[in-house]
């Protein structure tokens, strides 16, 4: 930062500008044990300021653009399939509703951030993120960070940080075009247009994603006679970015993305519950917004940001036999929230820097009954480099609730990597909190279910720590490492002995192993193996949480024998769990694990033109996950993509 020319400098706050749109609440991209990376390359994650990946010690898996290009994964939860930490539930293909569960944790513990905009919804019951509407087009990144992350993120992040990034134009302007058609009645378009300079840059995508045949249903649960019907998904997804460097020291930027579609689906009729004769519908539009000023006026030695964003969550479901709502609940819910922030990277001297922010933001919700709530929030953090050997992340954190009063959250992560050996240990400790929804503070379900909301809710709290370590041979050729954690978590927030209301009486513990081993056997070739075990345990009922699988394993192979063709391999372990039948007539069962197979092909005809085509589900494995819903069967896909200018 001692050199600064006007182009340079505004090179580098268009970066900064970018990377900071991730981490507003805080950040969230990093790669420590996520495999290979280039000793320079510089991560943001977990630190929220660019770091070198060799300083980071938390846990963060980044999925990359040309990953997901080359295993051909079209929505969000295929590409985080393989994610280590993570258990993946969706019910019944594309577009079913989608849980994360991460490092054991319960799904609501999940903070997701797209280009920095909390997507939590603030409708729904438990403010989780649906991840089966996000298609995967225009994403750059995908950055897992697992452990309590609450002292940047705040609220709900016990379990991880899932950051988005979307694609920022660059260079000149460029158009791009896919088509894709193949099994379970799928047709997908997608289009682009994107470029910039040192003063200005955008980029616009649109993406059309359509399968109207995946069988979701088990046979075994119909009742003979009756119709079995597949699944249905029809889904929009449109983005835009732009940035403009006003001076060399002023920047703005705006991030835009609208979400719309259907899903119809099987829903349950009669008693005892079988699945219906007929299809419900569920119609949902996101909006999600971001405009922010960047403001560096000492030349990259205190860069600010100033931002507002807004996001309006809009779902609404029409049962099967035509009246609205399922199970009596609301059939329209609309969630909305707005934030306002401001976060300053001031730089200490070389290898020291200071990162603080102030933060205000509320939710809506609209059930037909309307309810909000805000929080007012700073934080503080320093992130040292010692020798280029020791390196040192602590930050701290209040939260000041209109609801529940204020939360002081905090985390510490030093690594250390040992001289002639390079191997690295890392470790963390942290704390993290979920406050109550919305809907678990106000909303009643009356008559019918007579259950009401609880004001005085606390929120959940939670200690975890990790440590592990990672070790490079042969120039980083071959690297593996492995990371020990546990978590546990208090005042969960479950429905009281009365079944009428909800109170802060549970308690959980998480622990577990994640390990890894990548290898370079060629510059053409790679391969990748993850495995992870996982203990998540009730404390009060002293048995498993649901869903949790105890075991789950993923290996990864990239072949590319021509400059033209990029072959890729994906193999998927999950263990037996317990889960509950369909309708949950049955509280606890033992649910069989799979093993799921991928294979993905791609040649570049021409610098312009590419033809692709995959496999999923190689062996056509009939698995419930979870139970009562079908995995999509085997598959069969194929397209071409074109680009124009660029």
């Amino acid at each position: 930062m001692n050199v600064f020319s006007p182009a340079a400098g505004r090179g580098r706050l268009l970066l900064s500008a970018s990377l900071l749109a991730l981490a507003c609440s805080a950040p969230a991209l990093a790669q420590s044990d996520a495999g290979p990376v280039a000793l320079d390359e510089i991560v943001v994650s977990a630190t929220g300021t660019p770091t070198p990946a060799r300083e980071i010690a938390s846990s963060v898996t980044v999925i990359t653009a040309k990953e997901i290009e080359q295993q051909q994964r079209r929505t969000l939860p295929q590409a985080l399939a393989t994610v280590p930490g993570m258990n993946i539930v969706q019910t019944g293909g594309p577009g079913g509703q989608t849980s994360v569960f991460m490092r054991g944790t319960n799904s609501n513990h999940v903070k997701v951030l797209i280009d920095g905009i909390e997507a939590n919804d603030p409708a729904t019951p438990n403010r989780s993120f649906d991840f089966g509407s996000m298609l995967t087009d225009d994403i750059e990144r995908i950055e897992v960070l697992r452990g309590p992350q609450s002292g940047l993120y705040g609220a709900n992040a016990l379990g991880g940080v899932i950051s988005i990034t979307t694609k920022r134009g660059e260079g000149p302007p460029k158009a791009t075009a896919r088509v894709e058609a193949g099994s379970h009645g799928t047709f997908n378009q997608s289009a682009g247009f994107s470029g910039g300079d040192d003063r200005f840059n955008y980029a616009f995508n649109a993406a059309h994603f359509r399968s109207d045949a995946t069988d979701v249903t088990p046979p075994n649960l119909v009742p003979p006679g009756r119709r079995i019907n597949p699944n249905a998904f029809d889904n929009y997804n449109y983005s835009g970015r732009v940035g403009v460097a006003l001076s060399d020291t002023l920047t703005l930027n705006w991030i835009g993305r609208y979400q719309d579609g259907q899903l119809r689906f099987t829903s349950d009729t009669g008693f005892p519950s079988r699945p219906a004769p007929y299809r419900s519908l569920q119609n949902y539009a996101q909006a999600f917004t971001r405009g922010e000023v960047v403001w560096d006026p000492f030349g990259g030695r205190f860069v600010n940001t100033f931002g507002v964003s807004y996001t309006n969550q809009d779902r609404a479901t029409r049962t099967a036999n035509g009246t609205t709502g399922i199970l009596g609940l609301p059939n329209e819910n609309l969630g909305e929230r707005t934030k306002l922030d401001w976060r300053g990277n001031f730089e200490i001297a070389k290898g020291h820097n200071l990162l603080m922010g102030l933060q205000y933001e509320r939710e809506r919700l609209d059930t037909g009954l309307v309810a909000s709530n805000g929080n007012k929030a700073g934080f503080l953090e320093y992130q040292g480099n010692i020798q280029d050997r020791f390196f040192l992340v602590a930050n701290i954190r209040r939260d000041d609730d209109d609801s529940y009063g204020g939360h002081t959250t905090y985390r510490i992560a030093p690594a250390l990597i040992i001289p002639g050996t390079e191997t690295k240990l890392k470790a963390s400790y942290g704390t993290g909190f979920k406050a109550p929804t919305l809907n678990e503070l106000f909303v009643d379900y009356r008559p019918g279910f007579n259950f009401h909301g609880n004001p005085n809710l606390n929120p959940e709290e939670s200690r975890g720590w990790d440590a592990g370590f990672e070790q490079p041979l042969f120039d980083r050729k071959l690297q593996f490492g492995a990371t020990w954690f546990q978590n546990d978590i208090d005042n969960l927030i479950v429905t009281n002995a009365t079944f009428d209301s909800y109170a802060n009486v549970g308690k959980a513990r998480t622990k577990g192993v994640e390990a890894f081993a990548a290898l370079e056997i060629s510059p053409q070739f790679r391969i990748r193996a993850d495995y992870t075990f996982t203990l998540a345990k009730d404390e009060i009922a002293r048995q498993e949480l649901l869903r949790r699988p105890r075991h789950k394993a993923s290996a990864t192979a990239t072949w590319t024998p021509t400059d033209k063709l990029t072959l890729s391999a994906t193999l998927l372990y999950v263990g037996s769990w317990v889960d509950g039948n369909r309708d949950f007539s049955v509280a606890r069962m033992n649910a069989k694990g799979a093993t799921l197979v991928n294979l993905a092909a791609e040649y570049k005809a021409t610098d312009k033109v590419t033809v692709f085509g995959r496999i999923d589900n190689l062996f056509d494995k009939r698995w419930e996950n979870p139970v009562g819903f079908l995995v999509p069967g085997l598959g069969a896909f194929g397209g071409i993509k074109v680009a124009i200018g660029g």
